[in-house]
């Protein structure tokens, strides 16, 4: 069974020390034009397509609903007078409408989480073993079919389109174990910050092109076409993805031989040479491990809280129509890919220039990125009816959260990169926990619809991600573990 790295024997040299003693002496491969940079667009281009066939539900919900029907005589519209300059051009309702109740809505957009959950670990397990290239592209792949199938599903009932989502969450649930797995073998580790950066500003930047553009469809086409448009962007990732990606530095038949050299040598200290042995022991009782975990499960919570329910929130609070919606619940991500590249070049610089420990970047930047989006999301759900401060508060509040991407979200490859997708793999588990019963208990909670509600959201979202900061930096670790770099394992030796 191949192994996606180096065959050279590891050792447990601190990670600081190992790089400055290791990578100094390499002859660093530039990053025109190379093979780990074009990795790194696709791979951004394909978390572009992931978060988009997420998201596109979101804005879409808004359109599906029969408001007519589910008006009630104590709250007509948005709590908060409409917005709107001049009068809007005809609404496009040719496609059907539904009589679903918030319940019913909640577990229609936390459905995806179900499936999404039950192929994290299967997904870092089946990378390792067989490589990430094509587990990557066939489960965006599949996302890309069910998106596809998705109006059909939804004029079948709503228990169809559950299962279609349950479905797409399948496919999308390997995808960032497949990724990690494949970055252990291509990212030089003092570049992991920027091109893990470049790879995640794809699922902002899916986001933020996705919400407005649906928001748009939907207004002058029908809600249908969201999903019509973005499953066919997915099939053409595939086929790019299918042609010009390839496991490894040692399989990939154009990589310049300077460059090969540099990913390779940069990182022979660092991965096991154990091949088909995962040692499950040491991983689930690895505090570092665990401190990623509450991390992520933490700043999960807020950000799948905003990505299911802003368009709500913006339609029913603030009174937005469906084209302005898109437009404005895209801000705060726009925000958050501008600062998660920014964050990655600085982590980068303060560890490779400046020499500072690795776990003191990551720490610094998730108390930032996790304690900085709290207090302002805290402060949206002050503004009352005035829509510009709240869209501002909820907007610095994600773009803050750009700066734990060079935080707690790389530090798997900090503590364990030889098993890295499988690490993804435990910690998004948990992590998608939020998005399968935060959607459900936020419209439990704001049956009504009123300022007060959303006010009891945003507090249970801020409490959370306040622990899950301290809690990292409690117990968070920077250099590689032991257990990852063990070589006494080949029996036969």
């Amino acid at each position: 069974m191949e192994r996606y790295g180096s065959d050279t024997e590891g050792d447990e040299q601190e990670r600081p020390l190992l790089h400055r003693g290791a990578e100094d002496k390499l002859q660093k491969a530039p990053a025109c034009c190379s093979a780990r940079y074009m990795l790194a667009f696709l791979s951004s281009f394909g978390f572009f397509v992931v978060y988009s066939l997420r998201v596109n539900l979101s804005v879409a919900m808004v359109d599906m609903l029969n408001t007519t029907h589910q008006t009630s005589p104590n709250h007509s519209g948005s709590v908060c007078p409409p917005h709107t300059s001049s009068p809007p051009p005809k609404h496009n309702h040719t496609a059907g409408v539904y009589n679903w109740d918030s319940e019913t809505q909640g577990w229609i957009l936390g459905s995806f989480f179900y499936g999404y959950i039950l192929t994290q670990i299967p997904g870092g397990y089946l990378a390792g073993r067989f490589g990430p290239k094509w587990l990557m592209g066939f489960g965006v792949l599949g996302t890309a079919v069910f998106t596809l199938l998705t109006p059909t599903a939804a004029d079948l009932g709503a228990s169809y389109l559950i299962a279609v989502r349950v479905l797409e969450g399948i496919g999308e649930g390997v995808t960032f174990p497949a990724m990690y797995t494949m970055w252990a073998a291509w990212a030089p580790p003092l570049e992991r910050s920027r091109l893990l950066t470049i790879t995640y500003i794809g699922a902002q930047l899916g986001t933020v092109v996705c919400l407005p553009l649906s928001g748009q469809i939907c207004f002058y086409l029908d809600w249908t076409y969201v999903f019509y448009i973005f499953g066919a962007v997915g099939l053409v990732w595939f086929i790019l993805w299918s042609f010009l990606v390839f496991n490894s530095p040692n399989t990939h038949p154009r990589i310049s031989e300077r460059e090969r050299l540099y990913i390779t040598n940069s990182l022979k200290n660092e991965l096991s040479t154990s091949a088909g042995y995962i040692p499950w022991g040491s991983i689930v009782t690895s505090m570092p491990l665990w401190a990623i975990v509450v991390a992520h499960f933490s700043y999960n919570w807020t950000f799948y809280t905003l990505l299911t329910l802003l368009p709500t929130y913006m339609n029913d609070i603030l009174g937005f129509s469906i084209k302005q919606n898109g437009l404005l619940s895209a801000l705060p991500y726009l925000g958050c890919a501008i600062v998660a590249v920014l964050s990655g070049q600085v982590a980068d610089y303060l560890r490779e220039s400046c020499l500072y420990p690795t776990i003191l970047v990551r720490k610094v930047f998730s108390i930032i990125g996790m304690i900085g989006p709290a207090a302002f999301l805290v402060a949206a759900g002050y503004t009352g009816c005035n829509y510009i401060l709240a869209v501002s508060f909820v907007t610095v509040s994600s773009s803050l959260g750009g700066v734990s991407a060079s935080g707690f979200n790389i530090n798997h490859l900090d503590i364990a990169p030889s098993y890295a997708g499988i690490l993804l793999g435990v910690t998004n588990t948990f992590a998608t926990i939020p998005g399968m019963v935060g959607p459900v208990i936020a419209r439990d909670l704001t049956k009504h619809n009123t300022i007060e509600e959303w006010q009891t959201v945003f507090y249970i979202a801020a409490a959370i991600n306040l622990f899950g900061a301290l809690f990292f930096n409690a117990f968070g670790k920077g250099t590689v573990q032991p257990w990852a770099v063990h070589t006494s394992y080949s029996h036969g030796d």
